[in-house]
């Protein structure tokens, strides 16, 4: 963000940390690792232009070729062993989400050539995003769980796997989807939060619920018809909230205490997502 040429993590010694939970770290190791969710994306991020009227320059071939170079990195590495979205600093496997955000990149490609009239670049991009969902469903999938891991040939959960289904790569009563979100939810909800995983990271066990994921929670509930659950916890997590309304990046199951970054982009955009999937239609209100 600041330019800077060298980004090394070090730690701060004789600096005990909040609580004594150091040690205190400077800078931020991610600069070192791959994610290669981040093509899928920058893919999400600006195919709209491709759609939306209201836009005062909708986008055109120009730039749907400069997207078509991100699509390509996109399916260069999407079996390919990365960090994850959740940064983890010792360990690289090939992750379903992130496989999956490369096939987002493919498949809204296909829709944006077709928006622009392009028949030749829309089989070009549905036929690699039909091979990348063909190899997520056979590399992801468990046949002893009867459900998808979090990585490929691995038996992990992962909070990820709910984003399968706001991601449209499978729809909500697909057999495989709705088994694995019943295994997500019975393996990392705790009461009324969502943990990222529940396996050991670069620091332990986790202790503290990630709020984003249990946005992406609710999101599930209301695809999959359980409205009234949705509703009501979507409420109590309103109730989390700051006296400024806003929200950190953790929070304590047991206590309800926020923890980690604050104000956290991810969880107030949960928030916002979440209240406009939960609104009713103007025409609804008497």
């Amino acid at each position: 963000m600041g330019g800077e040429a060298t980004l090394t993590e070090w730690i701060a010694q004789g600096l005990e940390g909040y609580r004594g939970m150091g040690p205190v770290r400077v800078g931020n190791q991610a600069a070192e690792q791959i994610q290669h969710d981040a093509y899928g994306q920058i893919v999400l991020s600006n195919t709209q232009s491709f759609f939306d009227q209201r836009l005062f320059r909708m986008g055109g071939i120009d730039d749907f070729k400069a997207l078509e170079t991100v699509g390509e990195r996109a399916w260069a590495v999407h079996d390919r062993a990365d960090a994850g979205l959740w940064e983890l600093r010792t360990r690289s496997h090939v992750h379903t989400y992130s496989a999956a955000m490369c096939w987002a990149a493919c498949d809204r490609l296909a829709n944006a050539a077709a928006a622009l009239g392009l028949p030749e670049r829309v089989v070009y991009w549905q036929e690699r995003a039909d091979t990348i969902r063909a190899t997520i469903e056979k590399a992801a999938w468990r046949d002893d769980t009867g459900r998808m891991s979090a990585t490929f040939g691995g038996g992990g959960l992962g909070a990820s796997l709910i984003q399968l289904l706001e991601l449209r790569l499978l729809p909500p009563t697909h057999p495989p989807l709705c088994s694995t979100l019943s295994a997500v939810e019975e393996g990392l909800r705790r009461g009324s939060y969502m943990l990222r995983y529940a396996t050991e990271d670069d620091f332990g066990l986790p202790h503290t619920a990630f709020n984003v994921c249990t946005f992406w929670l609710i999101e599930a509930l209301h695809a999959t018809g359980r409205i009234t659950e949705a509703r009501a916890l979507f409420e109590e997590m309103l109730q989390r909230r700051t006296a400024a309304g806003l929200l950190s990046e953790d929070i304590d199951p047991l206590t309800g205490e926020l923890w980690g970054n604050y104000p956290q982009t991810y969880s107030l955009v949960g928030m916002i997502n979440c209240a406009v999937l939960l609104s009713k239609p103007w025409s609804a209100i008497r």
